[in-house]
């Protein structure tokens, strides 16, 4: 085992880490920008190290600074958390080649399904539903055209290395798709260095269901179970629960044999997750491999009682995972709310500022993960996220009863947030019914907002 890990990231993932290594009794190693001097995970890990500058390229991104703090610290691996250089492949290989273990999948995998275009490839051959469209990267406007006229309109144009709604475009009709082509083709150079695109059957009012996957370095596959990830803004999650509402018994173990699946076709390891679009009619399709620890991870832990960061931690060491299928089972319900610095009412624009008058829910079955204190300044620098909390109950209802009442109690004052947004959203009456998909909070926003009074 690991004596020493270095985590490669800030907020509340690096201290979500730094916590299971020290009930693990590995010491641990953060890395912090001159913007996160008083950052709780500087002030929780064992040795800190000041990397750079406030922005990202010149810190959390500056690969050169965190492996020479790697090194200069003894560490034997690297935790990259999620976000920053999580998927780098480039990153992946230097660890590799400094012998110093990077706790994620193989740098060759993270290339592989980084490349959105060459996943779908491999999921169509390894047998994977994916959504009608090309077969892979589509080159020129005349092939856009030829495929969208076999598939049909609407279509989308997504970039191949794309994410966070980078690089696509939803194209109606045969005159709108030249003009989409090429702005999509240069958002995703912009964004990625990667101007290839594909293209793919726009499924309407799909749900977003995700498999969280564990592999480890010995052949095991195992998924524990999906999350319904549908409620989103501009494709940024904002709520995820386990179990989606509504998946049968049956339609969960086909999903999970095509999750595993489609893991074991790439020869996975370590975390990942198998997403997936689902249609009205519970036809469901291959879109996306996270290579990484997700933001919404808790919520798997809560149903299935499996720590998946110790299970990373073990996999990189080596060891076999502590578990099969037939040892996993879900019990209970996990929602889960992403409380931001941002404001709603001005189109969700972030809030940078220091913190007063913090209070945290607590209570029954109620877990919060977060970096904030009292006092701490919210960098503007950075992702938004303050905070996740989670309720779990014995069913849904109880969790939805749980996930209100924390998010009543939930005090965050001198910067502006969405609180008061989620807690009108699971107010909803079909947050309620689980009746809901991608577009929702986007379609209905208006109607959110006047549902009711501000939380007092």
């Amino acid at each position: 085992m690991f004596q020493r890990i270095l985590i490669a990231n800030r907020g509340e993932i690096a201290v979500r880490i730094i916590r299971a290594c020290r009930e693990m009794g590995i010491e641990t190693v953060a890395v912090y920008s001159q913007a996160d001097k008083e950052a709780l995970h500087v002030k929780m890990a064992d040795q800190a190290i000041c990397i750079g500058g406030p922005l990202p390229k010149d810190s959390y991104l500056h690969m050169e600074n965190i492996i020479s703090a790697a090194i200069g610290s003894g560490a034997q691996a690297i935790h990259p958390g999620f976000g920053f250089l999580s998927e780098n492949t480039k990153f992946a290989r230097i660890c590799e080649s400094c012998n110093i273990k990077f706790i994620g999948p193989d740098a060759s995998i993270i290339e592989k399904m980084g490349d959105k275009a060459r996943a779908r490839e491999m999921m169509i051959k390894a047998g994977v539903p994916v959504v009608p469209g090309s077969n892979g990267v589509v080159e020129s406007i005349d092939m856009a055209k030829d495929i969208a006229r076999d598939i049909g309109y609407p279509v989308m144009i997504k970039a191949s290395s794309g994410g966070g709604g980078r690089g696509m475009r939803l194209v109606w009709e045969e005159a709108e798709l030249g003009k989409a082509f090429s702005s999509a083709r240069a958002e995703s150079k912009g964004a990625f260095g990667d101007d290839s695109v594909y293209i793919e059957k726009y499924i309407e009012r799909p749900r977003h269901i995700e498999f969280q996957i564990m592999a480890d370095e010995h052949g095991r596959v195992v998924h524990l179970g999906e999350r319904d990830c549908s409620l989103q803004r501009r494709h940024q999650k904002m709520i995820e629960e386990s179990p989606a509402p509504g998946i049968s018994n049956d339609l969960r173990d086909r999903m999970g044999n095509h999750a595993i699946k489609a893991a074991k076709a790439v020869n996975y390891s370590n975390a990942g997750t198998i997403e997936f679009i689902m249609d009205q009619d519970d036809n469901y399709y291959f879109i996306e491999m996270n290579t990484r620890i997700q933001v919404e991870h808790p919520v798997t832990e809560m149903v299935t009682g499996i720590d998946l960061i110790k299970e990373q931690i073990n996999i990189a060491a080596g060891k076999e995972l502590s578990f099969k299928q037939d040892d996993t089972e879900i019990q209970g319900h996990a929602i889960e709310c992403r409380i931001n610095a941002e404001n709603p009412e001005f189109n969700f624009r972030p809030c940078a500022g220091s913190i007063s008058g913090l209070h945290i829910p607590g209570g029954r079955n109620i877990r919060i993960e977060t970096a904030i204190y009292d006092s701490y300044c919210v960098p503007h620098v950075y992702d938004s996220m303050l905070m996740k909390i989670i309720a779990y109950g014995d069913n849904r209802q109880e969790a939805l009863n749980l996930i209100r009442r924390a998010l009543a109690e939930l005090q965050i004052g001198g910067i502006d947030t969405n609180i008061d947004f989620q807690y009108k959203l699971v107010h909803t009456h079909e947050f309620e019914k689980g009746d809901f998909d991608t577009g929702f909070i986007e379609r209905e926003f208006d109607s959110i907002m006047t549902s009711m009074e501000v939380i007092s």
